[in-house]
């Protein structure tokens, strides 16, 4: 039986190789959500035709898996990818819940790495 960490790291993987969203489909249960809090897609198919939307200018997108860790149906991928055509570069954090093996929902953290100094002053209290 394939593990919950191989299931994310072969639908990543597939997705990059191939660029095919097709190729993640079947990893995903037909009732697959998705909550990113920007996103405008929820369901199965309208998460796939954005993220095949999302592809065609991310072609050649170089991803490097930093962290891959699971916890019961519950994996969680931290990588930093960089962009086609430049030095751009945004980390990003995954959460996935898998259920019978297959993606049941995911969550999803973008944040492009040359802002991330200016996120780490929301704590400090305002001056009086």
């Amino acid at each position: 039986m394939t593990d919950n960490k191989s299931i994310v790291q072969q639908a990543l993987t597939a997705l990059v190789a191939t660029g095919d969203v097709d190729a993640l489909a079947p990893l995903l249960r037909d009732d697959f959500v998705h909550h990113r809090p920007d996103s405008t897609s929820t369901s199965k198919a309208e998460w796939l035709a954005a993220v095949r939307a999302a592809l065609v200018p991310l072609a050649g997108m170089h991803v490097e898996i930093q962290h891959l860790l699971a916890d019961g149906d519950h994996v969680v991928m931290h990588s930093r990818r960089r962009l086609p055509g430049g030095t751009a570069e945004i980390a990003v954090v995954d959460v996935w819940r898998l259920d019978d093996g297959l993606i049941a929902e995911a969550w999803e953290i973008i944040e492009p790495v040359s802002r991330a100094a200016a996120n780490l002053t929301w704590w400090e209290p305002a001056d009086h």
